[in-house]
């Protein structure tokens, strides 16, 4: 130890508050922007980070504790420190805004945690431990300790990215200006830690966004260190922020969630909110059929009566109640048709409607080849119950028929009129002389 730690309490913090609070021969390992990267985020072991200012009293009193730990845990877990007083930039990386803060770097580098526990020693080894027995359960389940960060990440083109769109100062206004799709970009700073903790979800959501809205909607990434004209441009001021943008309106700010679900969630409200209500088709060919069933995850088939049976009318209002459920689930991207009842009798057989009980409705998941059935009322009420069960992945399912779509019949498709009975060819029975009748045979 050195002649100024022991000259007195009052020069020891006269000293400290203008250097550093560790020296070389500790324990602890002083990080810096030049060797962070190499030390923490690109190491194999358990890091706990301090970041502290040399002026800060609190920092002062935690030294020797921290001390103590990082020569309990030397060998076993990393610990470091950071003067985030000199070195704002790495302090900001990380969101420090009070000393001393206190990040835990497990098997994720990127999405370091912030350290709650006590300031002594012992507290401070327990929760490393804790930690430590936590990164090795997950290398025992195989779970991986995250990605790559920073804008290097974002422009590796890795295939859990590969939906996001990479925007910049030349290609934005071609993409998204007048663009008839929504977007949903994010401005983000490559030395942002609550951007890189984002990556991952907004990566994830990207892909599943555009299966869902076939493309409809679209999530971006503007990294705005480097497109500062578009980063003025929408008065972007802290990161991550996300705008969305809408054809003919003024861009507005996202402020939900920032999970995978939140993302997806907000991403589908606002697809079907500018989607076109579905279209409810009439199966009358095997291609119909096929073409809906194959391109969606459920089609909704709804076998109707004969149309002597209802009319025009009743037919009609048959038909505005499906309509009025598609639209209504239309966010679901299912598949709507119909048919007349006995139309495609071998369909309804695989779909065990069989001939009677109509109007009657199956929801088809042609991947699977399984179908559930409405088992209450044909009315909003009861078919809203039945897809709000389905919704949730509730109610009995059955195999089809088969295991396949039947064939299906070429029909005529229906008018909008009232049904006629077939014209009978009129006999002229006054010749026919009934009392000879059959006596041929006797």
């Amino acid at each position: 130890m050195s002649l100024l730690f022991v000259v007195g309490t009052v020069s020891c913090t006269l000293f400290l508050a203008v250097n550093s609070l560790y020296s070389a021969s500790d324990d602890v390992i002083e990080l810096t922007p030049a060797n962070f990267n190499k030390e923490v985020i690109q190491s194999e072991s358990l890091w706990l980070v301090e970041f502290y200012a040399p002026w800060c009293g609190h920092c002062q009193r935690l030294t020797p504790e921290w001390k103590k730990a990082a020569t309990a845990l030397k060998g076993v877990v990393k610990v470091g420190a950071v003067d985030a007083d000199k070195h704002q930039s790495l302090g900001g990386q990380y969101g420090v805004r009070g000393f001393p803060t206190i990040k835990i770097f497990g098997a994720n580098k990127n999405k370091a945690e912030d350290y709650q526990g006590g300031r002594t020693s012992d507290a401070i080894v327990d929760a490393a431990l804790s930690a430590l027995r936590s990164l090795v359960k997950e290398r025992l389940s195989g779970r991986s300790g995250g990605y790559s960060s920073g804008r290097q990440s974002r422009e590796s083109g890795g295939g859990d990215k590969k939906d996001v769109i990479e925007l910049t100062d030349d290609s934005f206004d071609k993409n998204v200006i007048n663009s008839d799709d929504v977007w949903m970009v994010e401005f983000y700073a490559p030395w942002c830690g609550h951007c890189k903790n984002l990556e991952p979800e907004w990566a994830a959501a990207a892909t599943e966004v555009k299966e869902q809205t076939k493309g409809k909607v679209k999530l971006a990434a503007v990294d705005a260190t480097v497109n500062q004209m578009l980063a003025g441009r929408y008065g972007i001021r802290g990161f991550p922020t996300i705008k969305i943008f809408q054809k003919g309106e003024d861009p507005v700010d996202y402020d939900g969630g920032r999970t995978r679900s939140d993302i997806i969630a907000r991403a589908l409200d606002l697809f079907s909110d500018n989607a076109p209500p579905p279209e409810l088709l009439e199966i009358i060919s095997e291609d119909v059929l096929k073409s809906t069933c194959d391109a969606h995850q459920l089609c909704i088939i709804s076998v109707l009566p004969h149309i002597l049976d209802t009319g025009a009318s009743g037919r009609n209002s048959y038909l505005d109640v499906m309509l009025k459920m598609a639209e209504k689930y239309k966010k679901k991207m299912w598949g709507w048709l119909w048919t007349e009842a006995g139309a495609q009798s071998d369909l309804e057989s695989s779909l065990g409607i069989g001939g009677f009980g109509y109007p009657a409705m199956a929801a088809v998941n042609a991947r699977k080849m399984k179908f559930a059935l409405l088992k209450g009322s044909f009315s909003e009420q009861g078919i809203n119950e039945f897809l709000r069960e389905l919704s949730v992945g509730r109610g009995s399912t059955a195999p089809v028929g088969g295991g396949a779509f039947p064939k299906i019949h070429s029909v005529e498709p229906w008018d909008g009129k009232d049904g006629e009975l077939p014209v009978e060819d009129d006999i002229d029975l006054s010749d026919v002389d009934l009392d000879d009748l059959g006596k041929d045979e006797l």
